[in-house]
């Protein structure tokens, strides 16, 4: 079959084509705009197409006609489907361009469709927006023009262009009314933030302050008609193909809907954070407050009040508005429709925690970047092991904004590629190199490479490590441990140190970064394979910093202290003591970085280093306490239910937060 979809190279569109192309002889015409011409590798790329199974056709959905006569010659009879997903979906855009694209653009389109002639079928994507923003009931799908409220330009246009299908096209048409869409239930992928999004920071910053033990207040609110992109583009294009279907409207949204609290503490629960044990109606807030609150809130100007929310929590003003939507959108059409062909919307628990992932490694990129930091790294060439995830990832953020070429280190070529790309699509220079850090071969042939490569490493970043948590007394059988831990933290480290600094003592400049662990200042039980092999990067260190003063090379160490990486994730007894963010951790690292400083620590680190030197004995006997509060692992006990912390141990994780216990 052939087909042309607009807006194939939008989110949604990604989808759809890759949905069409899997069908056997499937041709895929993507109308694409000229200024849009270097996208269409990229969509071949994340679609799977060909020259000869993706074909441009190049036009513009706002301009009389849409393509050139000569392409509309060349298509005309030969198009089966026709897929209109281009529209501007822009809360914040005004009346001309919702008008312009939305409106205007869609008549254009059904036009088009119209000349086309043979035995094509419109398939339009509109939106749930057609009941607008303040509906109160039940939206079925063959409810239409019922006097909703459509007080903005988006909701209007999106009611005025499924009003010109209905009117203006004189071939079979089919309208789909995807509700807010998320990032695929497969894999999380995502495009840009928007909905429930908004509040993914806002979440994360609670997770990260607060222990999961604590109950957290939640909110409240009215329904999100939440579906995700992979389920809206399969029931398009598998609606699209079933006969007598022509001149219905589907609900694509997941049904019964969620509302704005379920959402919120699924998502919560997909960050390990806090559980959102009450939650209050937003107009219960008002009540909450003290009277005086209360006759103040009433004199404020609303829409001042609510910029300063939406600017408090950095959700837009447009969602804001939105957070007691009442309209629910009955699918059952679609859903007797869909009946046997095995697709149906998951609801978001089923895969909150993708959406989490997702964004958290690739959208999540706010980078604070200090004036300091800049002058002493642009340009700079950095090399971090452990580059992919965690700290490692966090601190590559940091320093390719402030202008350094970094290079990746780890042992996931594909994870490295990925890690890569993020950072340069957020403007950075990045080049990675797959090693095995625990083979001394392999990291002499990766530095000799770099060396080939850039010329010279000026910082170096040894942050790959690994972390064992089990008691000696659980480790009678186990001596592997204790040499794999030492392997990847010290002899990994020292190799790649004796690698480069043959080239940083001929430059007479550079700078070595090892992160070290709270725990060789805190001794922290459980703990002795890990804290020895960094105690023994930290001797390493102390020596070789006088031996390379004369030529220039700094050595710091960063003593750090327990941080919510991918390393940590299989304790779950982590999820219940309060950690440090990758993001503290790569503000740990730049401050080495900027202050060339001998040793960064926490004041955790620093009281548990002097606390050691003056009263042994009493520091044993907390970290004692500690022994015995928190309990192994499963693992380590050899099976068995995992066991959650007691309030006490609770409490003094939370005394100590940041210590390995």
């Amino acid at each position: 079959m052939n087909y042309l979809v607009t807006g194939g190279t939008g989110f949604i569109g990604r989808f759809v084509i890759k949905n069409l192309l899997a069908r056997k002889g499937a041709v895929v015409h993507a109308l694409i705009r000229e200024s849009s011409r270097d996208k269409l590798d990229d969509l071949r790329k994340r679609t799977g197409g060909t020259a000869e199974n993706l074909i441009p056709v190049w036009g513009d959905i706002t301009e009389e006609g849409v393509i050139a006569p000569a392409a509309l010659k060349k298509l005309k009879g030969q198009v089966d489907h026709v897929f209109h997903l281009a529209a501007v979906y822009d809360m914040n855009m005004d009346d001309a361009t919702a008008d312009k694209f939305n409106s205007q653009g869609t008549r254009n389109v059904v036009q088009l469709v119209n000349a086309l002639g043979g035995k094509v079928t419109l398939h339009h994507a509109s939106s749930v927006a057609v009941a607008g923003r303040h509906f109160v009931g039940t939206f079925t799908e063959d409810m239409f023009d019922e006097g909703q409220d459509l007080d903005h330009p988006y909701y209007r246009t999106k009611f005025e262009s499924e009003k010109i299908v209905r009117e203006a096209c004189t071939v079979p048409w089919r309208v789909y009314r995807p509700g807010m869409v998320v990032g695929s239930s497969e894999t999380g992928e995502m495009d840009k933030i928007d909905g429930p999004y908004y509040f993914f920071k806002t979440l994360q910053k609670i997770r990260d302050s607060v222990p999961k033990w604590i109950p957290f207040l939640g909110i409240e609110g009215g329904v999100m008609p939440v579906a995700p992109v992979d389920y809206v583009a399969s029931a398009m294009v598998y609606l699209a193909h079933q006969p007598g279907l022509d001149g219905k409207a589907f609900h694509l949204v997941q049904s019964p809907p969620p509302t704005v609290g379920d959402v919120l503490a699924t998502l919560m629960d997909a960050a390990h954070g806090p559980e959102l044990a009450k939650r209050i109606r937003v107009p219960d807030v008002q009540r909450l407050l003290p009277k005086p609150a209360r006759r103040l809130a009433r004199r404020l100007p609303i829409d001042g009040l609510t910029r300063e929310i939406s600017k408090a929590i950095g959700v837009p003003i447009s969602l804001l508005t939105t957070i007691n939507y009442q309209a629910v959108f009955d699918d059952r059409q679609t859903r007797a429709a869909l009946k046997g062909s095995g697709i149906k919307c998951p609801e978001l628990h089923e895969y909150a925690e993708k959406l989490w992932q997702y964004w958290e490694y690739h959208m999540d990129y706010d980078t604070d970047v200090p004036r300091k930091l800049i002058q002493r790294v642009r340009g700079q060439v950095v090399l971090i092991t452990g580059g992919s995830s965690g700290i490692g990832f966090a601190t590559a953020k940091k320093l390719a904004a402030a202008g350094a070429r970094v290079i990746l280190v780890a042992r996931t070529e594909e994870k490295l590629k990925e890690t890569k790309e993020i950072i340069e699509r957020h403007g950075g220079l990045a080049y990675y190199y797959a090693c095995d850090l625990n083979n001394m071969e392999a990291i002499d042939a990766m530095a000799d490479q770099v060396l080939r490569d850039h010329g010279h490493v000026d910082i170096l970043i040894n942050n790959a490590g690994r972390s064992i948590r089990r008691a000696v007394v659980e480790s009678f059988d186990r001596f592997h441990d204790f040499e794999r831990t030492m392997q990847l933290n010290y002899f990994g480290a020292v190799r790649l140190i004796m690698r480069l600094l043959p080239s940083m003592s001929k430059r007479k400049r550079g700078h070595i970064i090892n992160i070290s662990s709270i725990g060789v200042l805190a001794n922290a039980a459980r703990f002795s394979a890990y804290v020895a092999s960094k105690a023994a990067l930290d001797a390493f260190s102390r020596c070789l910093s006088a031996e390379v003063k004369a030529w220039n090379i700094e050595i710091s160490t960063i003593y750090m202290p327990l941080v919510r990486t991918p390393m940590i994730a299989p304790t779950k007894l982590y999820e219940y003591v309060p950690t440090y963010s990758p993001e503290d951790a790569a503000n740990m690292v730049c401050k080495a970085i900027v202050e060339k400083a001998k040793r960064v620590k926490t004041p955790l680190g620093a009281t548990a280093e002097l606390s050691y030197a003056l009263w042994p004995k009493v520091n044993d006997y907390i970290l004692s306490r500690g022994y015995l509060l928190f309990p192994s692992s499963a693992a380590a006990r050899g099976g068995g239910k995992e066991q959650r912390p007691t309030a006490e141990g609770i409490a003094l994780a939370t005394v100590l937060r940041g210590a390995h216990l």
